[in-house]
């Protein structure tokens, strides 16, 4: 029976979610800032969720950073991501061993 509620509670919450958007913005939004601010949220929330993770991944603020900056670099010249995270996971891991 919980489980049933449970399951009724998060798809309420998840169509609530969907539908509130539509209803309250019918028209194409014509500010130029706010459409710059909205294209911008998916960015600022991703990020938000997943820099506190990084950084406590490993127990130890060094290696994160450590792997943080390896990952960056080599994404920054393209590289593809299993390349940067085997060589972020790597780098973390052997800065653990050092340190």
């Amino acid at each position: 029976m919980t489980v049933a509620v449970y399951v009724f509670v998060m798809a309420a919450v998840t169509y609530v979610i969907r539908m509130v958007p539509f209803t309250f913005f019918r028209k194409k939004i014509k500010s130029r800032f706010v459409r710059s601010f909205l294209k911008y949220i998916p960015y600022a929330v991703l990020s938000s969720m997943t820099i506190p993770a990084i950084f406590t991944s490993t127990g130890n603020v060094v290696t994160s950073a450590v792997g943080t900056v390896v990952a960056v670099l080599l994404a920054f010249f393209d590289l593809p991501l299993i390349v940067v995270a085997l060589a972020a996971s790597l780098a973390a891991f052997l800065t653990g061993m050092v340190v």
